[in-house]
């Protein structure tokens, strides 16, 4: 299986994933640990791929969205964007809207 297939099923398998640096409990970036925070704000499980941990990992994704930055988000299947997209979706409410159906349980 390449690499884009792996990417492939890890965003098609999991409603919302989050592609980082390091991990959520212990994130190795800013820009990483502020996705996590949004996520977590909005009252989300998700599946958190940390591109440290695998290097063709780490170059595959920036090439399966065509954008060069970590970290990114992908809900059902779909590249939501990076840090400041997440940042503005957030702000503006549609991050929680495109996340409610996933939302925990209270």
């Amino acid at each position: 299986m390449s690499i884009q297939d792996t990417i492939r099923q890890q965003v098609t398998d999991n409603s919302v994933v989050l592609y980082m640096k390091g991990t959520p409990s212990f994130p190795q970036c800013g820009f990483s640990s502020g996705a996590v925070q949004i996520l977590k704000n909005c009252g989300v499980s998700f599946a958190a791929v940390n591109v440290l941990a695998d290097a063709d990992i780490r170059q595959g994704i920036k090439e399966y969205a065509n954008w060069p930055t970590i970290p990114q988000l992908y809900v059902k299947g779909e590249f939501v964007g990076g840090s400041d997209i997440m940042k503005e979706l957030y702000a503006s409410g549609e991050l929680q809207t495109m996340l409610a159906e996933f939302k925990d349980a209270e």
